[in-house]
């Protein structure tokens, strides 16, 4: 018997692609981009109206360039973020450059790391192809120790969720050049993604003991921030991001690390802080991309509604984000309001469609959404192949919820364990997993830990969620007061 459950077509626009399609859909393009991917077919798909001629390329030195330029070529460098008007520079002068000097492999890495950034910031995934374009190009005018190209494929992986590759040019740039610190953070982002913790911590470590660059230390603190917050060592992570900002060298820099700090806030419940934070964002760097919605998200928790929604509006307006716009239906859907909700799931599909498009894998968030909205067997389906390809925390706690509303509760309990034991995860503290978990243990009838982990859920963030927290508060009062219980014996 179909078991499927379904909450009504009204919330379900046309689902993308399935996982097959999407697959087809990227061995497409990376046939069109891999192999005889040379200098001269690249030039021809950058834009027309610069094509009039080869221009003179820009002198080195940062004597030589334009104040707007330098701390865009640091981002590319030493992954410090930077302005959006920056790196739309940058990009337009390393065109010019790679089209007078088609031979020049770092030219093509500093373009295609651009693309990847400018991508990455403004939430485009049209910008990830020219990416991959520039810098395959890059190493078939130079291979080898070609850090800079592989570097920047592997933040495009990253960019795109596909650890794996991101894990497999990241050791490769380490293989090459082990002493170069911009190898270690890719790889960081790439361990984590895939589950494994040790390595990310131990390429933490070994980042931590190489000297690094002044301009690159905020970020180096910044990554060791993420590494932190994953242990569950949130004052730590806090110290670091807060460091961070304070030695930033720019506006948009800034901007990015106090945005981090209002995501850390906001993980702990802590409102007030986290609206400091994001508004404070927002004033140095209106483009910074988490910000608008970190702030909506806090203005909804804080019961400013109609605030919330004009910001969330506002910020999907600008850049329609998928996530965004799922926090935003969902909000709708806790107000009752059906109609506004459908409208924003369907704008939901339609971003990601786009971000597919763009080699992104988006089955995380499709598979969330499926679990929720719509088809949870659907969910189950996506989240397994993900949980093979890249199991990391958030695959494991997504996949855990979709089986328990496809009724698997049994199993569903072994995903939702790994992603909240210490022991076996990275240690972070999430009221989404929490929670999870405690309706899953409540279905089990394993009352006394259902209790614990929904009372934790509420501890960690009574705003963790417009939907689940009232229920996790609900499931309380239906629990009652019972006794906690051990857990089973092996």
């Amino acid at each position: 018997m179909d078991n499927r459950q379904s909450v009504g077509t009204s919330l379900v626009p046309e689902p993308p692609a399935p996982r097959r399609p999407r697959r087809a859909l990227r061995r497409v393009l990376v046939a069109s981009l891999a192999g005889g991917v040379v200098a001269g077919t690249v030039l021809m798909l950058l834009p027309h109206e610069r094509r009039q001629g080869p221009a003179a390329p820009p002198a080195a030195g940062p004597q030589a360039r334009p104040p707007e330029q330098v701390p865009a070529l640091t981002t590319v460098t030493y992954g410090v973020p930077a302005a959006l008007p920056g790196l739309t520079a940058l990009i337009g002068r390393q065109e010019q450059r790679v089209r007078a000097q088609p031979g020049d492999a770092r030219a093509w890495a500093v373009l295609g790391s651009a693309y990847v950034e400018r991508g990455r910031r403004a939430g485009d995934a049209a910008d990830f192809p020219k990416a991959e374009r520039a810098l395959r190009t890059s190493l078939e005018v130079r291979g080898g120790r070609n850090t800079e190209a592989l570097g920047g494929l592997a933040a495009l992986a990253l960019a795109r969720r596909d650890f794996p590759a991101a894990k497999d040019y990241g050791e490769q740039a380490l293989k090459a050049a082990p002493k170069r610190w911009q190898a270690y953070p890719p790889l960081i982002d790439a361990y984590t993604g895939l589950g494994d913790y040790e390595k990310a911590r131990s390429a933490l470590d070994k980042l931590l003991a190489l000297r690094t660059d002044p301009e690159a230390r905020p970020a180096v603190m910044a990554r060791a921030s993420a590494v932190y917050r994953d242990r569950g060592w949130r004052e730590d992570a806090v110290a670091q991001l807060t460091d961070a900002a304070a030695a930033a060298r720019t506006p948009a820099e800034q901007a990015a690390w106090l945005t981090g700090l209002g995501q850390l806030a906001w993980e702990r419940g802590d409102l007030a802080d986290a609206l400091r934070h994001f508004e404070a964002a927002l004033r140095l760097d209106p483009d910074q991309r988490a910000a608008p919605a970190g702030r909506a998200r806090t203005l909804a928790a804080l019961g400013r509604t109609a605030q919330a929604l004009a910001a969330y509006r506002a910020a999907v307006a600008k850049r329609p984000d998928p996530a965004d716009l799922l926090e935003l239906g969902e909000l709708y859907e806790s107000l009752g309001q059906p109609g506004p909700a459908e409208d924003q799931y369907a704008r939901m599909k339609a971003a990601v469609r786009r971000a597919v498009s763009g080699g992104v894998d988006e089955e995380l968030l499709i598979g969330r959404f499926e679990a929720d909205h719509a088809d949870p067997w659907d969910a189950v389906e996506r989240l397994r192949e993900e949980w093979r390809r890249q199991p990391g925390i958030e695959v494991a706690d997504a996949l855990g919820w979709a089986l328990h509303r496809a009724g698997e509760d049994q199993e569903a309990l072994t995903y939702a364990t790994t992603a909240t034991d210490k022991a076996k995860g990275g240690g972070v503290r999430s009221a989404l997993y929490a929670f999870h978990r405690g309706v899953i243990e409540a279905e089990l009838e394993r009352y006394g830990p259902a209790r614990r982990h929904l009372e934790e859920a509420l501890r960690i963030n009574p705003y963790f969620s417009p939907l689940k927290a009232p229920v996790a508060r609900e499931t309380l009062r239906e629990l009652g007061d019972v006794p906690d219980e051990p857990p089973p014996s092996e």
